[in-house]
């Protein structure tokens, strides 16, 4: 059985044997709740879960030093990418404008706000779900409140649409389906010499290749711009031949 703590809700496997004594795990992991989510669907990216033990399945999870506030039967968790959040966070550079076109509760979002000293944070998040936890953790980190002015600005709406709509110095891509359908108000939103952080899985004889492919095919078209390759980070693997990696490419 493989299972994950968020904060004090215990999510396990479809291995879980329901049968044991689920008061008794609860007990040994100091958790609330016991569930198992079941699927994950849509663009939207809306759990179906089952409570297995307990009521309760909002919850407070802490990690890389950031509160996310969730309720896991309305909002996915993305288990996995912890070391890669702070790795943004830290990549971030004093005075840049970041552009979040998949902000979900605020999974990259919330870690540059609170490890970096980025001038202007836009988070776009479709699911108003999501975006009302966003708008949760914003305050519960007091991102704003520590910088005395709207630093991390929380948009409810369809990044294709809305991204365009700024200038930013990195665009974080934290999307695995079909990431390549958004690269064009992606390259539309970042500036001259801006860096894009694109999540893709990709079959592993593919990975040297179709990634860093796309996002060129889509720079010549927006403007003939250029790509150069800073980093092709392996995040995990996503199901067997296949590993879900981000390029941080820079876009001249």
């Amino acid at each position: 059985m493989k299972w994950k703590k968020i904060g004090d809700i215990l999510i396990v496997d479809s291995k879980f044997n329901e049968n044991q004594d689920l008061e008794a795990i609860a007990s040994k992991h100091n958790v609330k709740s016991i569930i198992r989510i079941e699927r994950i669907e849509g663009q939207k990216r809306e759990p179906t879960i089952s409570l297995l033990y307990g009521s309760e399945t909002e919850t407070i999870h802490k990690e890389n030093g950031c509160l996310f506030n969730l309720d896991l039967s309305r909002v996915m968790w993305a288990k996995g990418n912890n070391n890669e959040r702070l790795r943004i966070a830290k990549l971030v550079t004093k005075g840049e404008t970041v552009v979040d076109m998949f902000a979900g509760i605020g999974y990259f979002s919330i870690p540059i706000g609170v490890h970096s000293e980025a001038k202007k944070i836009y988070s776009i998040e479709i699911n108003p779900n999501s975006y009302h936890f966003l708008k949760r953790n914003i305050e519960l980190n007091k991102i704003n409140e520590k910088a005395n002015y709207e630093r991390m600005i929380p948009i409810l709406g369809d990044c294709a649409v809305e991204a365009p709509k700024y200038s930013a110095d990195r665009v974080l891509m934290g999307y695995v389906k079909t990431t390549h359908h958004f690269l064009k108000p992606a390259m539309e939103c970042v500036k001259d010499g801006g860096i894009i952080h694109y999540h893709e899985t990709v079959p592993d004889k593919l990975i040297g290749t179709r990634p860093y492919e796309r996002v060129k095919e889509m720079a010549w078209e927006c403007g003939e711009r250029e790509v150069e390759v800073l980093n092709v980070q392996r995040i995990k693997r996503y199901s067997p031949g296949v590993e879900h990696i981000v390029l941080d490419a820079r876009i001249f």
